[in-house]
């Protein structure tokens, strides 16, 4: 028996993807047409379900992209919508706005490739980052225990969950893709002998993106 569900959704496209900037909380415009549009066919798709086994809560993290796409959701499926600092992703600091190919240049790759170094002044750290979102996303999950939570997140909330839930060591090498508008569902199951464990359905369904 499934007693609880994340259904964890990356937001569409937004403009800073699109022009390869740093979208940190000061320079995040928003999506882009095409983001709309995925995040759009992600809602349709969830509401397929929604009517079966009803989403019972909706939450969005702070950046405009984040928001955008928690709104779409929340109309086409009726529900209120959440907007929770929590789930904000990582902090950018001094590289907020700047091109991502001079971040990474400059820091030798992208942040998970010196996973206890500041990416820029005043960044998180890959490993700080997963720690701060593990402890959040914990709290939030324990919170809503028989709940099935949809969440218009960042990439790096869905792969802060996967290292919650896979228990996987700090600065591992492995990790994932997570494509914009993508649907990924951990669930938690209560078996005949009362013993509950964590399965994932499903990570980047990007199915029904397929008419784009």
């Amino acid at each position: 028996m499934i007693v609880t569900e994340l259904v964890l959704t990356r937001h569409g496209q937004a403009r800073c993807n699109l022009d390869g900037l740093v979208g940190g909380p000061r320079t995040c415009t928003g999506l882009t047409e095409l983001g709309k549009r995925q995040a759009t066919l992600t809602a349709q798709r969830i509401a397929d379900e929604h009517a079966n086994a009803p989403i019972t809560t909706l939450y969005a993290g702070t950046r405009l992209r984040l928001r955008q796409t928690g709104e779409i959701y929340a109309t086409v499926l009726g529900l209120s919508l959440i907007v929770e600092p929590g789930l904000d992703g990582p902090i950018h600091g001094d590289a907020d706005g700047r091109p991502w190919h001079e971040v990474k240049t400059a820091f030798g790759g992208g942040p998970h490739a010196h996973p206890d170094q500041p990416w820029a002044t005043g960044s998180d750290t890959w490993n700080g980052y997963l720690r701060r979102a593990g402890t959040f996303l914990a709290d939030l999950i324990e919170r809503h225990d028989g709940d099935r939570v949809l969440f218009a997140a960042h990439g790096e909330t869905v792969l802060a969950v996967h290292t919650l839930l896979l228990g996987l060591p700090p600065g591992a090498e492995a990790g994932f893709t997570v494509d914009h508008g993508s649907l990924t569902r951990w669930q938690l199951h209560l078996n005949r002998l009362g013993r509950r464990r964590w399965m994932l359905d499903r990570h980047n369904d990007t199915a029904h993106l397929a008419v784009l």
